[in-house]
């Protein structure tokens, strides 16, 4: 074998030779700094040997907080009262509001469990689920006629120049018929 010869060797870019030398410059200062560590008792002198092992593992949420009926009755209706009486057609509250909404309805699930068999309490969560079925669905309709509207104005090409102008949405009439049954659905719920 021949050694091989230097002509052909290159030096990295800069901002290579540079990430090498920030990565030694982290490496040597993180053993340095690296404090001596005392030995860990032995596995057989630890009173929970199990519990020791799983201390690093990701534990779910668990509470030991207790509601009583008259306080997930008031909380539902609190919820109810405040989904139902916004502006369900703004948009921009929408955004902001639903992933509240979300958390607080994930945390009245958990809250109602005890009390879902009693008809009041049992009533009202079903008409919260509800309501929040029917929030959802008109979030769907309005997507749909916001995405038409901007495939129309694409149809006009760039500025209503014609210049790079999509596909004209040829079916608008189905659309709103499909759109409006949708609708007189959703007010009969």
């Amino acid at each position: 074998l021949k050694p091989r010869s230097t002509a052909h060797f290159r030096p990295p870019p800069p901002a290579m030779a540079a990430a090498g030398i920030a990565r030694r410059s982290l490496l040597r200062l993180a053993t340095a700094r690296a404090a001596p560590r005392l030995a860990a008792p032995a596995p057989a002198l630890l009173p929970f040997p199990r519990l020791a092992a799983s201390a690093h593992v990701a534990r779910g949420y668990v509470t030991v907080a207790k509601y009583t009926r008259d306080d997930v009755l008031v909380q539902l209706d609190a919820f109810h009262a405040e989904v139902l009486s916004t502006n369900w057609a703004d948009y921009l509250n929408l955004v902001y509001s639903v992933p509240f909404w979300e958390a607080e309805l994930d945390k009245l699930t958990t809250i109602v469990q005890p009390y879902l068999h009693e008809p009041a309490v049992g009533d009202k969560f079903a008409k919260v689920q509800e309501m929040m079925d029917v929030l959802y669905q008109c979030e769907d309709v309005r997507d749909h006629l916001n995405e038409l509207a901007e495939l129309c104005t694409r149809a006009s090409g760039f500025m209503g120049t014609g210049y790079a102008a999509e596909e004209k949405v040829e079916n608008l009439d189905e659309h709103a018929k499909l759109c409006g049954d949708v609708y007189d659905k959703l007010l009969s719920r």
